[in-house]
């Protein structure tokens, strides 16, 4: 299937999602926001992808949100206005279509959380406003020397609304997601290592590319079961006590868990072999 702004090649387990828009910075313009959880949520609810890898084209990983998402009729962030004296145009009506249509914005990039599989974002040049929405929720994040973070919203008199105010105090430190968020300055691939907000910094993209093509194999090569319930249980604990946390993965492991992977690996580590294990079943959505 083709798609507006991204291409997909999948390789043993391993999606590579890649946004190809390079001419225009890969800014989301609206077809974005409906494309990316399509194909997210299909690889997650299929089951044949155990981690998928983000990348992109160009210069830049992403501008960010399109000027044409809040302009051209695209009623993305459209308030749901109407001819005046139309009961439609009553202001409460209008708030609530819009608040409606942040929550879709939101849903794009939430996806990537709630995906059955690890997700695996890889930065070159700029990722500026939307684009730090994306990557913050993804599991891990990796970067090129040239690769720089801004939060452009504050920069454009308004609050950043589709995840990084909520997201990235959970990834770095207080005082400094302040500092970023209030002033709009730019983070450079080296302090977001240093603060961790990336995991690891490469000389080019390239040496990314295969780094993080890498990582991906190696997770691919567990458990999805397991892989499963380690991303839930890491999400859970993130918004959760330890108490609750605890209680949550004793449910999981009393539901979920059978020895059959665990059998596996076993057998495999006697026979001086890798595991081989089956992928998630497919899920439906709606049932």
């Amino acid at each position: 299937m083709g798609y507006t702004c991204f291409e997909l090649e999948e390789t043993e387990g391993v999606a590579h999602l890649i946004l190809s828009r390079p001419d225009e910075l890969n800014s989301m313009i609206p077809s974005f926001w409906t494309e990316l959880p399509e194909i997210v949520d299909e690889l997650s609810d299929s089951g044949r992808a155990r981690v998928l890898v983000i990348s992109s084209t160009g210069k830049h990983f992403s501008a960010g949100m399109d000027l044409s998402v809040f302009t051209g009729g695209s009623n993305i962030v459209d308030s749901g206005d109407a001819e005046p004296g139309h009961p439609s145009n009553e202001v409460g009506r209008r708030r609530a279509v819009l608040r409606r249509n942040v929550l879709h914005l939101q849903r794009a990039f939430s996806c990537l959380e709630e995906a059955r599989m690890p997700v695996l974002a890889a930065v070159q040049g700029g990722a500026v406003g939307g684009a730090v929405d994306m990557v913050t929720a993804a599991d891990c994040r990796y970067a090129t020397e040239d690769a720089w973070f801004c939060i452009q919203e504050i920069n454009i008199g308004m609050t950043a609304d589709v995840g990084t105010l909520q997201r990235l105090p959970k990834l770095i430190p207080d005082g400094v997601v302040r500092e970023f968020a209030y002033t709009g300055a730019r983070m450079s691939a080296a302090r977001a290592k240093e603060v961790g907000l990336v995991n690891e910094v490469y000389a080019d993209q390239e040496t990314m590319l295969a780094a993080v093509h890498e990582i991906a194999a190696e997770i691919a090569s567990k458990s999805p079961l397991a892989i499963q319930g380690t991303k839930e249980s890491i999400l859970y604990a993130r918004d959760h006590s330890v108490a609750e946390s605890l209680d949550f993965i004793s449910l999981w492991q009393t539901g979920m868990f059978h020895p059959t992977d665990m059998m596996e690996s076993f057998k495999a580590q006697a026979d001086k072999r890798n595991p081989v294990f089956n992928d998630l079943n497919e899920q439906r959505r709606g049932l």
